[in-house]
């Protein structure tokens, strides 16, 4: 999720206005608080995406529209970011261009189509808490990630050693306790897109660093939604909506991502990877707390209650781990 320094000699004009953006995200106060809604936005997805499923009438094992239900929404996401800039700006984001530009797509490849093919198959085979918690795993990936290519920037500690422990421990209650809500294959699914998003944080960093937030957020969605799309429907998949409210769930799903995705990749790229990853606590809370308002889902299971105990736990011990210095 380098352009060479006479290319990037020549666009000085155009960090003026997101540097007012990159000081205010760098803010400690703001960048929690930021960070909490981004995860909360994630949180409400998953219980939104299966009311997707439920009102284009798309079953478990119909992945073609499954990925067309995925690509269109990051495609509408997509248009929001660029309107999104626009706004805050007050003009539209510069398009990059070369290598800055196939790595903007690269990571859309990644970030976008690779994650969310795991993570909309995960969605369509687990219930809403489990596959929550299971997505909580993100957070401690993250942390462990950034200890590998930080350094001494954003090191693991014996508090974040421990948060990690109990998090991890929290998916195995979840997965291995009795009437967990889901399938093997959705499990492995919702681990697998847990670690593309992990993996796609330092990459989208580093990619922020030389080409404007909301330049790399519309082109990441884009890219990975008509990828998602053209594979789903070239493979014979389709919308069919069911009722008139399909279509504001999926304007919904497209407003989440884009936003999502702006505030992550500029929390991201002004302030240390597990300090934001934290923040992860927030999605298996919400999403269990929606699945079952929106979905009927059970609410109060002991591996639901436990894990997310630990889950949250060990978030906290991380959380309250030394902040790392300064890259």
């Amino acid at each position: 999720m380098s352009e060479p320094q006479t290319q990037a000699a020549a666009r000085p004009p155009q960090a003026a206005a997101p540097s007012r953006l990159d000081a205010f995200f760098a803010v400690p106060a703001v960048a929690v608080v930021m960070a909490i809604l981004c995860n909360a936005m994630w949180g409400s997805a998953f219980p939104f995406i299966k009311m997707g499923y439920r009102l284009f009438a798309i079953d478990a094992a119909d992945t073609p529209s499954i990925l067309c239900f995925a690509g269109v929404r990051f495609m509408l996401g997509a248009v929001l970011v660029w309107l999104c800039g626009l706004l805050l700006e007050r003009r539209f984001p510069p398009l990059p261009r070369g290598r800055d530009l196939a790595a903007c797509c690269a990571l859309g490849l990644w970030q976008t189509a690779t994650q969310y093919f795991f993570y909309y198959t995960a969605v369509a085979l687990l219930t809403g808490a489990l596959g929550g918690i299971l997505n909580s795993t993100q957070s401690f990936m993250g942390v462990i990630l950034a200890h590998f290519l930080y350094g001494k920037a954003d090191r693991m500690t014996l508090p974040k050693a421990l948060g990690c422990v109990l998090g991890f421990a929290g998916v195995l209650v979840v997965t291995l306790g009795g009437g967990a809500g889901g399938s093997v294959t959705g499990i492995v699914c919702m681990l697998l897109a847990s670690a593309v998003f992990a993996s796609s944080g330092p990459w989208n960093k580093a990619v922020t660093r030389r080409v404007n937030s909301f330049a790399v957020t519309g082109i990441n969605l884009a890219f990975g939604g008509l990828v998602l799309a053209l594979v789903g429907f070239a493979m014979g998949g389709g919308l069919h909506p069911q009722s008139v409210a399909a279509v504001p769930v999926l304007l919904i799903l497209a407003l989440i991502s884009a936003v999502g995705y702006v505030l992550w990749a500029l929390l991201m790229k002004n302030n240390p990877v597990s300090r934001i990853s934290v923040f992860g606590l927030v999605i298996p809370v919400v999403n269990v707390l929606l699945s079952a308002v929106l979905n009927g889902e059970p609410l109060f299971r002991w591996n639901y209650l436990a894990a997310l105990a630990l889950v949250c736990a060990g978030i906290v011990l991380v959380n309250r781990a030394p902040a790392p210095k300064t890259e």
